[in-house]
């Protein structure tokens, strides 16, 4: 109810303001919409117009000088300064442009001007009709110049010879007295005056004025002699092509029954005789028609019935919009749901329940948060592609940055892996885990919020020839062992054990101060404390699959190779862990080591860390280290003394090591490692075993 008074006295508003503009002229507009109509108090009705595509083309711009007081106003091409335009809306047409028009002396002191006007090629010309040529000044013979074959001009007489004009006749011309005029030909482009007597008796002045301006000045005319300008009018034609009609006469009008500007698309608006004079048909009723009006009984039933269809479509307009906003606020809810149920919010719920608070601090998001938070997942935000979906880059109403992942079209076996990407994050603190902070899944796909990590991935640093930072062997080993604690403290100290199940170097994140991130979680398996592994499809996953995959990681860190070798690099297999094996195999393991890093460290170094990759690829998985073992055997390297000579031949080093080329270790049982066990001299099992 409240909407439909609303729409009512927006409608009595509007045709309230209708009545105004109608009733008033000055409403109209006369320039092109968002261009300025006035310079000081002149008016500027289009085709002339101030500043950029305001005016019809360079014949009709107008120069608006507002450092001058008051402002001046001037034709830029044809260098006339404009009086005034003749413009009245109720006229239907612009009648002229009144402008200053030299007036051209001989023998007046203190000056002698001989200005002309030159309008060849432009649209404008003198008013035939409106103006007329003035000569005055005692026993005046002067000439219009220029005008073949043609001879215009007159002569003054010398009545009262000691001032420059006599008394004006009664028809107030100068006829009578020492001034005389004459009519000027049509179409009038040029003007120029020159003065025949040789020896003049006093200041002689020639100009083309304004017939009535002069008229009415004839009287205090003697002012004349220290006048530069006069005001003439200005007259203008524009092409008939143009407009497109056969009968156009050069100029543009109104319509009968319409004003306004005929210069400007659609500015002619019809003129309501009705309200300019409400008696017009006496006691019938005024009907106003486009162009016209009639007078009409009355016919107060009409008007009656015309007000009630009018409230009685306007109510069920509204009705209708009222009703079509609660239908799709309603199919809104209902698809906000569907999507909720298909992302698996029932599933999460349940999840919620079971863990008793552990998600409590996980933040729900809505889609709107998250649409203005990465500017409609807007493609220039997007940080990375993977197999699960697009993670852009997005800032909260509160300021903070964060990664927003969008996953891929949900399916029935993907629904599991999302929620328990979002249960499994919400149970893990840990300062080289990647934050998990919410999730909404109230849209289409389901998205994942976490903490921005700034610096993209190790994969990046290590395989992408455009970043200009390579790291250092120093980061190197503290990344291996910051990723090495955080997948320990999945495997042995989170509340439930966790298995990522997909370790690699495009999951590991490097924030700001380049320490490791472990991300994606969306495959991972959390398992009660007495299950021994997690039966799959393909295999079985225990503790172990995490350690073989950081292998993986270690020798890239090592090689500076992907985990899939080039062409130019594989020899027999284009897995980088089984060119490895085969390069430790055959002790010649120092010569895969990336170069960036093979002059940074102590071959010490490089070899115990060679070591322990090859035991975490062991093709036996109860041969492989425990995470927990891997990262405290990845603590004892990092100390290691430096050497102080900067100049040391680390290639001659590799000669003297002659420990090195001892038979690789056999994989240690025990549930620590020490340097010794590291490089005991045993050979390396090769019994077939699952690679799990």
């Amino acid at each position: 109810m409240i909407m439909r008074f609303a729409l009512i006295f927006i409608f009595l508003v509007l045709l309230l303001t209708k009545v105004a503009l109608a009733s008033n002229s000055t409403a109209i507009p006369i320039a092109k919409p968002g261009c300025n109509d006035t310079c000081g108090q002149v008016r500027v009705p289009y085709p002339f117009g101030i500043g950029p595509d305001c005016y019809r083309d360079s014949w009709f711009e107008v120069l608006c000088n507002e450092t001058l007081s008051p402002p001046t106003t001037l034709v830029k091409k044809i260098n006339m300064e404009v009086l005034n335009f003749s413009y009245v809306p109720e006229y239907t047409s612009i009648e002229f442009v009144r402008v200053k028009s030299p007036v051209i002396s001989k023998n007046c002191s203190p000056r002698e001007t001989e200005q002309r006007v030159n309008l060849t090629g432009s649209p404008f010309f003198y008013s035939e009709t409106r103006n007329k040529f003035v000569a005055a000044g005692c026993n005046n013979r002067a000439l219009m110049a220029g005008i073949n074959p043609t001879i215009v001009g007159c002569e003054s007489d010398c009545i009262n010879g000691d001032t420059l004009f006599g008394s004006p006749g009664p028809d107030k011309t100068c006829n009578s007295g020492t001034c005389c005029e004459t009519v000027i030909p049509s179409d009038l482009k040029t003007f120029n005056a020159t003065f025949e007597r040789n020896e003049p008796e006093g200041c002689q002045l020639a100009f083309l004025v304004d017939q009535q301006w002069f008229d009415f000045s004839i009287e205090n005319s003697s002012r004349l002699q220290n006048t530069e300008y006069v005001p003439a009018l200005l007259d203008w034609s524009l092409p008939p092509e143009d407009y497109g009609t056969s009968n156009y006469s050069g100029r543009l009008y109104c319509s009968y029954g319409y004003w306004g500007n005929p210069y400007l698309p659609y500015g002619c608006h019809d003129i309501d005789e009705c309200l300019e004079d409400k008696r017009r048909c006496g006691d019938d009723t005024c009907v106003n028609k486009p162009g016209h009006f009639v007078c009409e009984g009355s016919r107060t039933w009409i008007i009656a019935l015309g007000l009630g269809l009018g409230f009685g479509i306007l109510c069920l307009v509204v009705g209708g919009w009222l009703l079509y906003k609660f239908l799709k606020k309603r199919r809104e809810v209902k698809l906000k749901e569907k999507f909720f149920k298909r992302s698996g919010g029932f599933l999460l719920q349940q999840q919620m329940f079971s863990h008793k608070g552990s998600l409590e601090k996980t933040k729900i998001f809505t889609s709107k948060e998250l649409d203005k938070a990465t500017d409609n997942f807007n493609k220039n935000r997007v940080l990375g592609q993977g197999g699960q979906g697009t993670v852009y880059k997005g800032m909260l109403v509160d300021g903070r940055i964060v990664a927003v992942k969008k996953s891929k079209a949900m399916v029935a076996e993907t629904v599991e892996e999302f929620i328990n990407e979002v249960v499994i994050l919400s149970q893990i603190n840990h300062r080289n885990v990647v934050k998990l902070l919410g999730c909404c899944l109230e849209t289409e796909v389901p998205l994942l919020v976490y903490e921005f990590i700034p610096n993209g991935t190790l994969f990046q640093y290590l395989h992408d020839q455009s970043e200009e930072f390579p790291l250092p062997w120093g980061t190197r080993l503290r990344i291996a062992k910051e990723t090495a604690e955080a997948i320990s403290y999945l495997h042995f100290s989170a509340s439930i054990p966790i298995y990522h199940r997909d370790i690699k170097s495009t999951n590991i994140l490097l924030d700001e101060k380049f320490k490791a991130k472990v991300s994606d979680f969306g495959t991972s398996r959390s398992i009660s404390v007495d299950q021994t592994h997690l039966t799959t499809r393909a295999s079985q996953f225990t503790e172990k699959s995490d350690v073989y995959s950081f292998g993986v990681v270690l020798v890239e860190l090592l090689t500076g190779e992907k985990p899939i070798l080039s062409l130019k690099m594989a020899d027999k297999s284009r897995s980088l862990a089984t060119h490895f094996i085969a390069s430790m195999e055959e002790n010649r393991v120092l010569e895969i080591i990336d170069g960036r890093v093979e002059k940074q460290a102590k071959v010490e170094e490089l070899m115990m860390v060679a070591k322990l990759a090859y035991r975490c690829l062991s093709l036996s998985g109860k041969k492989r280290p425990t995470m927990k073992e891997v990262a405290m055997q990845l603590e004892q390297i990092m100390p290691l003394p430096k050497q102080n000579d900067s100049n040391v031949d680390h290639h001659h080093g590799r000669e003297e090591i002659n420990y090195l080329k001892l038979d690789l270790p056999f994989p240690l049982e025990s549930s620590s490692l020490t340097d010794s066990s590291l490089f005991s001299g045993t050979s390396c099992s090769t019994e077939k075993e699952p690679l799990v």
